[in-house]
């Protein structure tokens, strides 16, 4: 059994294969990676370009269902797939900016109700540094700036109290790699 974590215990993660811990292990790299047969439910908040796709590439690809309006293109077709998670007992990502309280409240409501354990990723990203990830993109994947600036502009920062069992924070550092925390209780 690895020993509990320390309040913002920091982790720096390069991909699900490779985590190099700062201080000493937490319950997070058992928990996240290791228990394959509890329904999860993991919403991700974050402006544009923050690192939330390639995040869920990174760690969550082979263990999770991606839910995202990128992907999915409407709200009918997101439902459907989140009405069949929560029905097949799926482990799943809402791979979306999910800025405000009230966005997230649809999820976590839903998931709770499935009684699934819910656990909140917030990408902190400024929009300085959003903005020159995003100018890296092309084509559909390419956000309008005035896209990331409005979105940081509705940002509230998510807290335990909306619901979420755990609460991260994630932050994609210059060379591409994560640093990643846990909030306390």
């Amino acid at each position: 059994m690895l020993p509990q974590p320390k309040p913002y215990l920091k982790l720096i993660c390069s991909g699900a294969a490779k985590v190099t811990v700062i201080a000493t292990p937490c319950n997070y790299l058992q928990e996240t990676y290791l228990k394959s047969d509890t329904m999860q439910a993991i919403i991700f908040c974050g402006i544009q370009a923050s690192g939330k796709s390639t995040f869920y590439k990174e760690r969550f690809f082979n263990s999770h269902v991606r839910i995202s309006l990128d992907q999915l293109r409407t709200r009918h077709r997101e439902r459907l797939f989140l009405d069949t998670c929560l029905k097949s007992q799926m482990r799943f990502v809402v791979d979306n900016t999910n800025p405000t309280r009230a966005e997230r409240a649809k999820y976590i409501r839903m998931a709770k109700a499935a009684k699934y354990e819910v656990i909140g990723y917030f990408f902190e990203s400024g929009s300085g540094d959003a903005v020159r990830r995003n100018s890296q993109r092309s084509g559909r994947f390419l956000v309008p700036v005035k896209g990331i600036y409005g979105t940081h502009k509705r940002l509230e920062k998510p807290t335990l109290s909306e619901g979420f069992d755990k609460l991260y924070v994630v932050q994609l550092m210059p060379w591409g790699e994560y640093e990643v925390w846990q909030v306390p209780e």
